[in-house]
């Protein structure tokens, strides 16, 4: 006789979600992207009549680069737009193939490279194609938090490495011998220029990452998503070391594309046909009209430099005026459009302190707790991807803020 233990447990847990018989899985239940939440407030704070200055969010101010629209617009009258293959057009494929010719030296065979619903998808892709339920993942932290929420809903196990000031706010070589020893990890998944930090890593420590994870059986997957913007040299692509990393990027940040749901990924040739298949059952194909503006944004590249040169006066303009309201330590700003700031000397509650800049200064920023579960309540991320104007607003309102309290 089957144990009646768990239907009790169900019967109880539907009594406190007031009687339905609906029950959420235990996979669904992972942390909201803070983020969003942040968002959320401060388009509150909008409707109830304040202005706000977004700084929460990595989302350039831009709107997708003119080819992108134009091409977008002669598709809508000239094409039915329907299905691609699961991979995505062919010509957008080639067309991503020669970038990495272009930017990097670097031969991709277009046959290796699968066009996503933006890197979210990728993600999704890889870690199904790579890892099993109960599968271990190593993740750097502070990062990206939804590569540990993905990891935990699709039933695998993200393994923190704390990284800081002492290794570059990088993980090491030593650190990926630990995880694979200690932790039994499977992959590791690395960005560069990093998301909240903006540190780069160099491609001599890029190469000896992947020869130790070469050497302890460690996949590793490398997101590229904020390659095109870097202030201290270029970055590379861990393409030019191994074949056997997965490379994921989308056109949402150099290309401005955030809203049109569109990205890549590089995959070994052992993985084509496995993420083939999975692509063509959770997602059919990526959208077609967004296949067309990606294509179109490759031949936009004036524009592309013109938007990374206003990040780039953004960046200087906040660490110029941002010690100004108390804000002094930061990770070494490399690329992406972020800047991670110790508060530690104002707080150890980021949360209540983002809040509180919300309400009494109208500047929008995000809480380190997104991004680094254990230390995360003594930092900061400001995002600079919007107009100069507005970040030469916010840095006004911080410093009468900080003058105030």
């Amino acid at each position: 006789m089957a144990d009646p233990k768990p239907n009790r447990l169900r019967t109880a847990a539907a009594l406190l979600t007031g009687g339905s018989h609906i029950v959420a899985s235990a996979r669904s239940d992972i942390s909201s992207f803070i983020v969003m939440d942040v968002m959320r407030a401060a388009q509150a704070a909008e409707k109830a009549g304040r202005t706000i200055v977004h700084m929460e969010v990595g989302q350039p101010g831009t709107a997708a680069p003119r080819a992108a629209r134009e091409a977008a617009k002669r598709a809508l009258d000239s094409e039915t737009l329907g299905y691609t293959m699961a991979l995505g057009n062919d010509a957008l494929r080639e067309r991503i193939a020669k970038h990495y010719a272009d930017w990097y030296g670097v031969r991709v065979p277009a046959e290796r490279i699968a066009v996503t619903c933006g890197s979210s998808g990728a993600f999704v892709l890889a870690f199904l194609a790579l890892f099993d339920v109960g599968d271990a993942v190593a993740l750097p932290s502070p990062g990206y938090p939804c590569y540990r929420h993905i990891l935990t809903a699709l039933g695998q196990r993200p393994v923190m490495i704390e990284t800081g000031a002492q290794n570059e706010w990088m993980p090491t070589p030593a650190d990926i011998a630990r995880v694979a020893h200690q932790d039994g990890v499977k992959g590791l998944l690395i960005a560069s220029p990093a998301n909240p930090t903006g540190t780069m890593i160099s491609r001599a420590r890029l190469a000896e990452l992947s020869a130790a994870c070469r050497q302890h059986g460690v996949v590793l997957i490398s997101d590229e998503i904020y390659h095109g913007l870097t202030y201290t040299g270029a970055a590379a692509t861990v393409l030019v070391e191994t074949d056997d990393a997965v490379v994921i990027n989308s056109f949402s940040k150099y290309f401005s594309m955030t809203g049109w749901r569109i990205g890549w990924m590089v995959v070994p040739e052992v993985l084509v046909r496995r993420v083939e298949r999975l692509a063509q059952n959770l997602y059919i194909s990526p959208p077609s009209i967004s296949q067309v503006a990606a294509l179109g944004a490759f031949e936009a590249g004036d524009e592309l430099e013109a938007n990374r040169a206003v990040y780039a006066a953004n960046r200087e303009q906040l660490l110029n005026e941002l010690p100004k309201a108390g804000f002094k330590t930061f990770a070494p700003p490399d690329g992406a459009f972020y800047l991670y700031c110790d508060v530690s000397h104002l707080t150890d509650d980021a949360g209540a302190l983002a809040s509180r800049i919300l309400a009494e200064a109208g500047v929008a920023v995000t809480p380190g707790i997104d991004f680094d579960e254990e230390r995360g309540n003594k930092f900061l991320r400001f995002s600079y991807a919007g107009t100069t104007a507005d970040i030469a607003e916010a840095g006004r309102r911080l410093r009468v803020w900080a003058a105030s309290r």
